[in-house]
């Protein structure tokens, strides 16, 4: 068996597209603080693409809990989590009137 080098995990850029995609926000912003949890259990030794915060406000989650924001965050990116994102903070909100 030959060792493998660490990879890359997903960019705020991709992620910030799929939530586009997924959730049409109003206001997004994708934050890679990879860097800040090198040496931490889940960092690939590149120093991104491991650990991100969303801040994201979307019509879709209006009368949605807290916990059902956030699924329908992590549904959007489940496949940047099989790829090795493995931190990710979430602050989402509906839009206010």
């Amino acid at each position: 068996m030959t060792p493998t080098t660490p990879s890359a995990g997903p960019t705020a850029q991709q992620l910030e597209q799929r939530l586009r995609e997924t959730l049409q926000p109003v206001t997004l912003e994708v934050v890679d603080e990879s860097f800040q949890h090198n040496g931490h259990a889940g960092a690939n030794g590149t120093g991104f693409g491991t650990h991100f915060r969303v801040r994201i406000t979307s019509g879709l989650f209006t009368g949605k809990s807290a916990v059902m924001r956030h699924r329908l965050v992590y549904d959007a990116l489940q496949d940047f989590m099989d790829q090795g994102l493995h931190a990710l903070a979430i602050e989402a909100q509906a839009p206010t009137v």
